[in-house]
């Protein structure tokens, strides 16, 4: 019987794997790593295989952990909870609230699962507000002979720094213990103005809200902003005022993204990411006329993660897009070619052209990182060829 063929959201990532299971408890996690190692195959955790990179391709082992799902308890005073790693962003928000607790910020998709976000260190939006994989406390993993560690940064502090950014290559995470903050409602606005009339504020519009963003329309040339700010005000304070609402973060930060595309995104110092975006526009207009799909700009507070895109420097990313139709390599290669000019560190879950040697110049502790991945998975299990093609 042929086995299902896998592919990530965009369909543009595929492959067809040895075997596909779903998971349900970390049992199950044990038993299927365990059995994959045995039989010499490579194994790749997926949720929503929501990532644009080739992070999640094997042709071993692919265990579905959608059934892995759920809370597993709540420290209200120590503003901490443990999910099941399996569990949907979307769905978090909820069962977090029903704690009157909520995620610190989450990204502006909300259909990954926590594990996967936390090992593509995805991100939210906000100079003051860090990614996913900072908020991460502790986390239970499964390693290659089957063993299941707790680490945090008291029990076995190597493992918990690659456990909280991963890329799926040194085990399988069974839960994932956040940082959590007291509910909170969000004010969101919207408006559209030019790129000149943005850029000539942008410190003053960054500043003044939690969260500030744009997408950049090239056909009419406009950046489409947003911002978010936290309030007490009801949900029904703004009466019928348009492009404004007002709501729980967990649903107001999150956009519905259902029209198939596939995404480059780079990271920048937040100095000169204006600089960065404009050079990426006038390479769009220049080169890339009859592109449609917009340009995202966003903020992210630097971290102390080995291998995050914001490790030790705030940071602007800026999002490239083009839908499934369309071969995006002409763009995104001209894109990157641009950005790596202005220091740019590419979104391991997003696409990119970079060698493992080049991004080791990238990161202080990306050697370090390869050395412990390597110590904790000698077999190389987790060991895949998307992840050796970033091996310095």
């Amino acid at each position: 019987m042929p086995i299902a063929e896998w592919t990530n959201w965009s369909g543009r990532q595929r492959s067809t794997p040895a075997r596909r299971l779903a998971v349900g408890s970390e049992a199950e996690l044990v038993a299927a790593v365990r059995a994959a190692g045995d039989e010499g195959l490579t194994v790749r955790a997926v949720g929503a295989s929501h990532s644009h990179s080739r992070v999640a391709v094997t042709e071993g082992v692919v265990l579905d952990t959608d059934a892995l799902s759920g809370l597993v308890g709540v420290d209200v005073d120590a503003s901490v909870a443990t999910v099941r790693a399996g569990t949907r962003i979307f769905a978090l928000g909820p069962l977090l609230h029903e704690h009157g607790l909520a995620l610190r910020n989450q990204g502006d998709i909300d259909k990954q699962s926590v594990a996967g976000a936390v090992s593509t260190g995805t991100h939210g939006t906000g100079p003051s507000l860090q990614n996913l994989s900072a908020s991460v406390r502790a986390a239970r993993i499964v390693l290659a002979g089957g063993d299941v560690v707790t680490t945090s940064p008291d029990a076995e502090p190597e493992l918990f720094e690659l456990a909280r950014h991963s890329l799926g290559g040194v085990g399988v995470l069974s839960e994932v213990t956040l940082a959590v903050r007291p509910a909170y409602r969000l004010h969101e606005r919207q408006w559209k103005e030019p790129p000149a009339e943005v850029f000539a504020r942008i410190d003053a519009l960054i500043g003044a809200t939690r969260h500030f963003e744009f997408f950049w329309d090239p056909v009419r040339d406009v950046c489409f902003c947003k911002s978010l700010t936290e309030t007490d005000a009801p949900p029904d304070a703004l009466g019928d005022r348009p492009w404004e609402r007002i709501g729980w973060s967990h649903e107001i930060i999150s956009s519905v993204r259902d029209v198939l595309h596939t995404e480059m995104e780079y990271s920048v110092p937040a100095e000169i990411g204006p600089a960065a975006f404009e050079a990426v526009r006038s390479l769009i207009r220049a080169d890339f006329p009859a592109l449609t799909w917009p340009v995202e700009y966003r903020t992210l507070a630097a971290d102390d993660l080995w291998i995050s895109t914001a490790s030790g420097r705030d940071t602007v990313t800026i999002s490239v897009h083009e839908g499934v139709e369309n071969d995006e390599t002409p763009l995104f290669r001209a894109c990157e070619a641009v950005l790596r000019r202005f220091e740019g560190r590419p979104h391991w879950g997003k696409v990119h052209y970079r060698s493992g040697r080049e991004l080791a110049a990238l990161y202080d502790e990306f050697g370090r990182w390869w050395q412990l991945r390597d110590r904790f998975d000698p077999n190389g299990v987790f060991h895949t060829p998307a992840l050796a093609a970033l091996r310095p």
